[in-house]
Parts: structure tokens; C-alpha cells; sequence
């Protein structure tokens, strides 16, 4: 085995075999301990097998009880190794593949690997102490404990595989694997809602990629026609070195259903609706990793086909498109978090505002627009990740998600609230934070490529300030003010430490980027060229 080969292939290999061995080994379960007679006796949730009791310790224990300890940071790290590897062999230019092609690195998969490393980094380090606040409330079983472990590894594998992909038909199976292994994340807790959501989303999901399907056949059908061999004729390369040839009619119905398609999965209206229900059901880290990185994957395959776009149809349609798709997204989010009474919901909306943006910097298009939307892609995934994982940490102290019932967070819970205030603020895009450079970015591209894109950029820009408003002013109700009458017993500062250290490095990340891209600048400039800038 060279090195490409398992530079490619350990991304996806690493969290299948840990997703492996999390189905094997089983997780053990501290006894109950002896309770006085006159002590409450805790109502768990009802699910299947051993319920873990309310008197398991911190959020080191389940790593130390496992025969694999910390073995779920083993595939962001991985990853991040074989993306920053990857990047110093692509970041000028140029692409490595394996197995004639079906796997591929070019600079832009190299950066959505790398954000894919970074944001599964922040959300499976604070797994452990999400999992030991269910523990403790008697949500969790071991045997659930072991299903969520091996579905986030095997998430984690089928986002890989999709940025990594050249053949288009590959990279849809991938898509829709990440469909399949999040319905049950999102119904992890087995509630009514949660159910509810997981179907909500598989529906509408599956929709999207069937539209997605039908889109790529078309394309299948156009690249045949145009005397491109059976065997290239699903190959991104392929396509992009020859788009000319391909039939426009055909080409325009194709591409219109692929962006319909996968843009349901990156939250863009219309297909937009799954989206707050199933962020805000899922586990914490679950809805870190899907807010924080599937969407932005989903939006890598749009890019993709951006491409092909524009080389056979010029860069009017997709312009139009995605400036349409942007436009609509913001201004239902925009819309809907001036109404939002749930923060998990309101952080979820959030997200459609800032894959919107993304979508507005590929409609605006060159070096400038692109390489900021890239960047909002790592900046959002960063925040976004903390601003999940500080969430579930405080709904397993309040008990709520209702913003109208949650006061003085920060002298409740200092640490979460103080966290997810940062997360906040670099939502908004204040400085020193990625999303301020990357907006900063954005809109001053959009400003200087035209009229037409002037005038769209205006537009967003109010809208972004009506989301801006929203999201402050029900952030700020939550964390000031004075906290309740008889708040509960602080945990202890090392539970602490060990639950909050992966977001404190997710919001040192995204400062970073808002400072300098430093190292990743080459590879930041070539993405962007790969994706048409």
C-alpha cells in the first residue's frame, strides 16, 4: 500500500473500523447503588436494555470503564492527519486518486476534509460528558450508548467518501448513506418528537436526493450523448474537461435538479422544512456535526456541479439559481428566528442563514466570492459546533429549550453559557472570529462584480441584519440577567474541564481563521479555483 493510497482511504476506513468495534464491544454498566427509602426515585426515559443509573460519575468514566477509552476522537484525528498531509501534496494545485479515480483529492476536497476533521474534533470531544448528563438523567442505555458511537463513525465515514469522491454517482450513494445513518441519530432518544423528526427528515430528504438522482442520470445521459466513454461519463474530471460537448437542454434540467436536490440537504429552500426539526431533536453532537459540516458537504456537491454548469451553459444560470435559492433561504430565516421561541431551533434556523451566505458567495462567483464562501464554510462549521454542543449542555441543566424560561445562564452555568456566548458572537461575525472575515469578504465581492450582483448582495444584507437582531436579542435574554431563585449544584470544575476543553478549541479555531488562514492559504486560494473562482 503507497502513500496515496492510505491517505485517501484512511478517512473513511478509520471510522468504519471504529464504528466496528463500538457494534463489539460492549459498554459496561456501573450497578446501582444502594438508595435510602425516602429519596425520589428518577423516571427514565423508556427505552430498551439497561438503563444506566443516576449515579455514574463524571464524564471520564465511561472512557475509562471501555476497553477503547477515547477511541471516538481516533477518526477526526485521522482525518485531520491525512487532510493536512493532503494539503501540503494538493495546496498549489494539482489532485491525487486511488482505484482509477473513485478516490480523489483536489485542493477543494482536501479543505471540506479538513473541516470535516476539525468540526468532529469539537462535537465527539464533548461526547462524553453529553453522554455522562444522559447517564445521569437515566436517558441512556449501553446498548444505545454503542448504537450512537457506531453511527456517528459510520456518518463520519459516509461524509468523507462524498468530499472525496470524483465519480458523481459515487458521491450521490454517499449523500444519501449520511440520509440513512443520521434518521437514526436524530430518533436517538426514541420520544415522540424525536420520531417525529427522524421521519419528517427522511421524507423530505429522500425527495431531495431522488431529485438529486434523476439530475445525475440526466447528466449521465448528456455525457453519453456528447462521446464520453461509459466508464468517464459520471467522472467530475471528465465532465468539467468537457462540458462544452454536453447537450444544454438536457444539461439545464439536469443541473437544476441536482442543485434542488442536494440543496435540500444544505438547508436552501425549498426543501428546506427537516431542517430545525431534526437539529433540534438530535443529540447535541449530532446536530453539531450536521449544522456544522453535512450541510456544508451537501453544498460541496452543488459546487461540483457549479462547475459543469458553467462550462456548458455559462455562469448566467447557475447565477440565477443559486442567487434565487440564497435570496429565499435568508429571508425565511431571517423571518423565522424574529419568531423563535426555541434556542435549538433558533441556532438551526441560524444555520440556513449561513449556508445562504455560502450560497450567495458560489452565485456571486470568482477568486474573491469563493475562497470567502470556503472560509464561511470552516468559520460556520466551527462556531456552529460549539453553539450545539454548549446547548445540550445547558438543556441538561435546565431541563427546557424554551427561551422564555431560561434566565442568568452565565451565573448558572457560567462555563456552558460563557461558551455558547462566544459561539453566538462569532455568529453574528464579530471580530476576531472566521465568519467577520469571511462576510467582510462576501459582501465586498458581491458589491464589485456588478450590478446585478450589487443589488442581490443589498438584499442580503438587510436580511442578514434582520438575523442579526433576532439572534442577539433572544441570545442575550438567555444569557444575562438574574439567575433563578434556587439554581442547582454547579458541576464539579473538573467535569467541567473535561466537557468544555474540545469547544474552547472549536472557538480558538475559528478565531484563527479570522485572523490569518496562515498554512491554509495556498490551499484556501486553490480550493476556489477548483470550485470555478
Amino acid at each position: 500500500m503507497n502513500a496515496t493510497t492510505l491517505l485517501l482511504t484512511a478517512p473513511v476506513a478509520v471510522p468504519l473500523l471504529v464504528a466496528a468495534a463500538h457494534t463489539r464491544v460492549p459498554v459496561r454498566v456501573a450497578p446501582p447503588a444502594a438508595v435510602p427509602a425516602s429519596a425520589p426515585t428518577p423516571t427514565p426515559t423508556p427505552v430498551d436494555g439497561p438503563v444506566l443509573v443516576a449515579e455514574a460519575p463524571g464524564p471520564d468514566e465511561g472512557a475509562r470503564r471501555s476497553p477503547w477509552g477515547w477511541s471516538w476522537l481516533l477518526s477526526p484525528l485521522a482525518i485531520l492527519a491525512c487532510g493536512g498531509v493532503l494539503a501540503a501534496r494538493v495546496g498549489g494545485g494539482g489532485s491525487v486518486s486511488w482505484a482509477s479515480g473513485v478516490l480523489r483529492a483536489d485542493a477543494l476536497s482536501v479543505w471540506l476534509l479538513l473541516v470535516v476533521g476539525a468540526v468532529a474534533l469539537v462535537a465527539l470531544g464533548a461526547t462524553p460528558g453529553y453522554l455522562a448528563g444522559e447517564r445521569a438523567a437515566g436517558r441512556a442505555t449501553a446498548a444505545a450508548v454503542r448504537r450512537y458511537h457506531a453511527l456517528v463513525h459510520a456518518f463520519l465515514a459516509a461524509m468523507c467518501v462524498a468530499v472525496l469522491s470524483a465519480n458523481l454517482g459515487v458521491l450521490w450513494v454517499a449523500v444519501e448513506a449520511t440520509t440513512l445513518v443520521t434518521a437514526f441519530l436524530v430518533g436517538h432518544r426514541r420520544t415522540r418528537a424525536s420520531v417525529e423528526a427522524a421521519w419528517k427528515y427522511v421524507v423530505i430528504c429522500s425527495a431531495g436526493i431522488a431529485l438529486a438522482f434523476l439530475g445525475t442520470v440526466l447528466i449521465y445521459y448528456a455525457a453519453r450523448q456528447a462521446g464520453i466513454g461509459e466508464s468517464a461519463a459520471l467522472d467530475w474530471p471528465t465532465l468539467a474537461a468537457h462540458a462544452h460537448r454536453l447537450d444544454p437542454d438536457v444539461t439545464r434540467l439536469g443541473i437544476t435538479l441536482t442543485v434542488l436536490g442536494f440543496g435540500a440537504k444544505a438547508g436552501l429552500v425549498p426543501l428546506h422544512s427537516w431542517l430545525p426539526d431534526a437539529h433540534s431533536q438530535a443529540p447535541a453532537p449530532v446536530s453539531a456535526l450536521m449544522s456544522g459540516v453535512l450541510l456544508s458537504v451537501a453544498f460541496g456537491a452543488v459546487l461540483r456541479y457549479r462547475v459543469i454548469a458553467d462550462a456548458a451553459l455559462g455562469p448566467g444560470f447557475t447565477r440565477v439559481l443559486l442567487f434565487g435559492a440564497a435570496l429565499l433561504t435568508l429571508a425565511f430565516a431571517a423571518a423565522l428566528l424574529l419568531a423563535q421561541r426555541d434556542y435549538k431551533r433558533m441556532l438551526a434556523y441560524s444555520s440556513m442563514e449561513h449556508m445562504s451566505l455560502v450560497a450567495l458567495g458560489a452565485a456571486i462567483g470568482g477568486p474573491a466570492a469563493l475562497s470567502a464562501a470556503l472560509l464561511h464554510i470552516a468559520g460556520h462549521g466551527l462556531a456552529k459546533s460549539v453553539a450545539f454542543c454548549a446547548s445540550g449542555r445547558i438543556l441538561q441543566a435546565t431541563g427546557t429549550t424554551r427561551i422564555g424560561r431560561v434566565r442568568g445562564l452565565l451565573n448558572r452555568v457560567p462555563a456552558p453559557a460563557g461558551m455558547l456566548g462566544l459561539a453566538v458572537l462569532a455568529l453574528l461575525a464579530f471580530p476576531p472570529f472566521g465568519p467577520f472575515a469571511s462576510e467582510l469578504g462576501l459582501f465586498r465581492a458581491g458589491f464589485t462584480h456588478g450590478t446585478g450582483p450589487a443589488l442581490a448582495t443589498c438584499a442580503a444584507l438587510a436580511l442578514v441584519l434582520v438575523a442579526f437582531a433576532a439572534l442577539a436579542v433572544r441570545s442575550a435574554r438567555m444569557l444575562l440577567g438574574p439567575p433563578p431563585a434556587a439554581p442547582p449544584a454547579a458541576p464539579s470544575a473538573g467535569a467541567e474541564v473535561s466537557a468544555l476543553w474540545p469547544l474552547a478549541l472549536g472557538l480558538a479555531g475559528c478565531a484563527a481563521l479570522g485572523i490569518a488562514t496562515g498554512p491554509l492559504t495556498a490551499l484556501l486560494r486553490s480550493a476556489a479555483q477548483v470550485a470555478g473562482g
